[in-house]
């Protein structure tokens, strides 16, 4: 007999919620889209959750009906909300990056310690196959030792009035956009030890960061990443060992969705380029989150790449 699924609450209507989380619940095997709460709750229900649309975060992490909670909340309500949901006994999917600070990323964690809850940062692109299939390759030692990692995530559209621009709510481009190649340094050094070499940052009038540019040593790895709201459209990742290397060609290394995507390998055996049919990552991470929460294995990435994310974070805003 089947387990029941796992019954999700989503708070936040925003874009991505419409876009891409909400249709990925709807369709994701063993989970149900049960409740949505949006400070507009004609927002809520047009998402068309099975039970129940609150105009109350609260209302919907206290749902004795619900097993999990989603937040797809700007940055400022990662901390407050995920704690919140842990206490009331959910599991919780919080979107990237799972706090503002390493000291809200620390304090989630601590009440998923406390609370023997499950927290997991849904930073979607890491249940991708390509992604996947990078990590595999890394510990076959197909390339080598890992020697060096760039990343970079840029585009230029953050239009005034939006939050990425609002410091209070953790706005800025390393938080946003830099926080995709951060966690794949993180995944692939698999290091939480860091120093910085070189920053650079170019600053709204906020004061939030437009353009960061940082350069690192996080283990015995080089890495250099670069994340910007003001630059034109570009993603790249290269991990370079010392028999060869990998990269996620077609400038869609972190938010491939629902298209074929490629994969540049060059080893021992020599060039090669593999493929991949397209997915939707959203809905492999609310599966394998919802057979977690089951007690069914599942995928879940390290929570200690999180924390060695958030740190980065912070010394390399506070070089700057």
């Amino acid at each position: 007999m089947s387990a029941a699924p796992v019954r999700w609450a989503l708070l936040g209507a925003g874009w991505i919620s419409r876009r891409a989380i909400a249709p990925a619940l709807h369709s994701a095997d063993g989970a149900l889209l049960d409740v949505v709460a949006a400070r507009d709750v004609e927002r809520a229900r047009s998402l068309t959750p099975r039970r129940a649309s609150y105009v109350d975060y609260a209302a919907a992490v206290d749902d004795d009906g619900i097993d999990a909670v989603y937040i797809a909340l700007s940055n400022d309500g990662h901390e407050t909300w995920a704690i919140r949901a842990l206490e009331a006994g959910k599991a919780v999917l919080c979107e990237k990056p799972l706090g503002r600070n390493a000291h809200e990323a620390a304090a989630m964690r601590e009440a998923a310690e406390r609370t023997g809850g499950l927290l997991v940062e849904a930073t979607w692109n890491l249940w991708h196959p390509r992604t996947a299939r990078a990590a595999a390759l890394l510990a076959s030692d197909t390339i080598g030792p890992l020697r060096r990692m760039s990343g970079a995530f840029l585009f230029d559209g953050v239009d005034e009035g939006n939050y990425r621009l609002e410091p209070e709510r953790g706005g800025g481009a390393l938080l946003d956009v830099g926080c995709y190649p951060l966690t794949a340094a993180a995944w692939s050094a698999r290091a939480s030890d860091f120093t910085l070499r070189e920053v650079e940052v170019r600053r709204a009038p906020s004061g939030v960061d437009l353009t960061t540019d940082a350069r690192l040593t996080l283990g015995n790895v080089d890495v250099h990443v670069r994340g910007s709201f003001r630059e034109p459209d570009f993603q790249s990742l290269v991990l370079e060992g010392d028999h060869g290397l990998i990269e996620f060609t077609g400038n869609d290394a972190y938010v491939t969705w629902l298209k074929g995507s490629t994969l540049r390998v060059l080893d021992r055996d020599g060039e090669r380029v593999e493929h991949f049919a397209p997915v939707d990552p959203y809905r492999l991470m609310i599966e394998h989150v919802s057979r977690a929460i089951r007690g069914e294995p599942a995928w879940l990435p390290d929570p200690r790449w999180s924390m060695t994310v958030a740190r980065i974070m912070d010394a390399v805003l506070a070089a700057a």
